[in-house]
């Protein structure tokens, strides 16, 4: 069964002044669905895949330099869908309620944990991922190249900001630091990475 684009959980221009339509119009049209169209295309040569989640194929995939294209495509798929739900118009500020008790526990307070979310994204040698992850019921900030992602280091993932440049050098050029900040401040979806930490600790 072919995967499809997900649809956008809001329109192209939802996020607009901090991120425009412009670069939704790149990165959701023109990215996430060339890593859609390429998984489609290589899962046409393994049958072994054909019956198999996304998130399956990630973990087949992952350790298996044979299949690396899929693995790379499959993981940026998944990547990019759960992007947008990090994201949401009038997000930023801070996370209330089990998720913010937990961000003082873990990182001291939420600005210790901006600061170094922040750095994560800043100090990601070319592209990549910041990521609000759990690990053995502790939060973590990490960071990944390229196409990698939590769920392969047993790692939950709760919140993530993408540090590729087609992310945001439309609107940011060479100003990775804005943006990051920006994210946190006006686009982080705090609702749905406190989902998130719900399920993980159940």
């Amino acid at each position: 069964m072919a995967f499809t684009l997900p649809p956008l959980p809001y329109g192209h221009d939802a996020l607009e002044p901090y991120l425009s339509e412009r670069t939704l119009d790149f990165h959701y049209g023109k990215h996430h669905q060339a890593y859609v169209t390429n998984l489609n295309t290589l899962l046409l040569d393994a049958p072994d895949l054909a019956a198999s989640t996304l998130e399956e194929i990630i973990i087949h995939t992952a350790q298996a330099p044979s299949k690396s294209g899929i693995f790379n495509n499959a993981a940026q798929v998944w990547n990019h869908t759960f992007l947008w739900n990090s994201m949401t118009p009038n997000g930023g500020g801070e996370p209330q309620k089990a998720l913010a008790l937990k961000i003082n526990e873990d990182f001291g307070n939420f600005s210790e944990f901006k600061n170094a979310f922040k750095q994560a994204g800043i100090t990601q040698f070319g592209s990549g991922w910041a990521w609000l992850v759990v690990e053995n019921g502790k939060l973590k900030i990490t960071k990944t190249s390229n196409a990698d992602l939590p769920m392969i280091h047993g790692q939950v993932a709760l919140l993530t900001c993408d540090v590729w440049e087609h992310a945001y050098y439309l609107d940011y050029q060479n100003r990775r630091p804005d943006y990051l900040e920006i994210f946190l401040n006006h686009l982080a979806n705090w609702r749905f990475a406190e989902e998130n930490f719900l399920k993980a600790i159940k």
